[in-house]
């Protein structure tokens, strides 16, 4: 404001702009530009003793009949626009369409992204990943775990938390387990898969060894049982690359929520089994499937039920029934050993 005010004190004295712009240090052309709105806006040196800074640059750069921080144009619902990015075929340039339909002087496409974008940033400080209805679920071990208690001699054993998310709605599905072994592991995939009565066209797993042998970006190896899991549902497997923890930051962020909601809630309650804990931990889940989310004003359940629950493959006859595949070594006797026990093979 000072240099604004040394601008017009020169102007007043008969300076050109551009001899105004060599005392300064400043552009001829910024020069001119503060001179038109000076004009415009009535002002000439020497100002008014009682203007203000702040006053004098209301009036020179303050839009005329737009409230300062308000948008020139109609904006939409942004919370309902990142619900309809979520259902599949559904672009940003489909809804921008839509947009103009409604409001023909409104922004134009690129602004409109820009805006859309702005907002995504608002809902997390990190990267945000756009999930098709029906696409991915999610699926990893939290690093914590629950504590149960054997009734007759006291024994505290800690018990495995299974998290599952979808990718566009962020249902969550959790579960308790003795173990992340390959049968706890298949086991709360199926439970998963009954509770949405449904199946995505994608699993992303962690690289855990119950599920991935060997972990790859190109041709990661799955675990037979795994794989044959996954073939019995008709769902694909891609696991999440080793630290690249944005790869899978749906269930990342439900493995957080899940710790607040279920593990502190539940941290004052003894349990004696694992029934109970599951009871439990059921209850805590559709508190989270049930919580309205702040930015976007609706639960991630109401999303399920409206955007996803169509999207997803309906589910076979019947549970799959854990199977597991070793390779053997058959002996002179045309026999096989398997945990102690012998099992003959055909014979010619």
């Amino acid at each position: 404001m000072r240099q604004l005010r040394q601008m017009l004190r020169l102007a007043g004295g008969g300076s050109s702009a551009r001899e105004i712009a060599v005392i300064l240090g400043i552009a001829r052309s910024t020069v001119q530009d503060n001179l038109k709105r000076a004009a415009a806006a009535g002002l000439s040196w020497p100002l008014p003793g009682d203007l203000t800074d702040d006053a004098l640059q209301r009036r020179l750069f303050a839009r005329a009949g737009v409230k300062q921080g308000a948008r020139r144009r109609p904006e939409p619902n942004w919370a309902d626009l990142a619900v309809e990015l979520k259902k599949p075929g559904v672009t940003l340039l489909i809804l921008w369409e839509e947009y103009r339909a409604v409001h023909p002087d409104g922004y134009g496409y690129s602004r409109f992204c820009e805006l859309f974008r702005n907002f995504e940033q608002r809902l997390s400080p990190t990267m945000r990943q756009e999930h098709a209805a029906g696409d991915k679920v999610f699926v990893d071990y939290s690093g914590k775990k629950i504590a149960i208690v054997d009734r007759r001699t006291g024994e505290i054993r800690q018990a495995e938390l299974f998290i599952g998310a979808l990718g566009a709605s962020g249902l969550a599905y959790a579960e308790a387990s003795w173990t992340q072994t390959l049968p706890d592991w298949i086991g709360a995939h199926v439970r998963m898969f009954r509770l949405f009565g449904g199946v995505p066209r994608l699993i992303v797993p962690d690289n855990l060894k119950a599920g991935v042998n060997r972990a790859s970006f190109y041709d990661p190896e799955i675990n037979r049982s795994y794989g044959m899991m996954a073939a019995h549902y008709g769902v694909g497997v891609l696991p999440a690359r080793p630290r690249r923890p944005k790869d899978k930051a749906k269930v990342e962020n439900t493995v957080r929520f899940a710790q607040s909601c279920i593990l502190g809630r539940l941290r004052k309650q003894t349990f004696f089994s694992l029934a109970e804990a599951n009871a439990a931990i059921a209850e805590a889940l559709d508190r989270i499937n049930d919580h309205v989310m702040r930015r976007l004003g609706v639960s991630r359940r109401h999303l399920f039920q409206t955007i996803e629950r169509a999207a997803l493959a309906p589910l076979p006859a019947e549970d799959y029934e854990f199977a597991e595949w070793r390779l053997a070594r058959v002996s002179t006797d045309y026999h096989v050993e398997f945990d102690r026990f012998f099992y003959s093979v055909p014979h010619r």
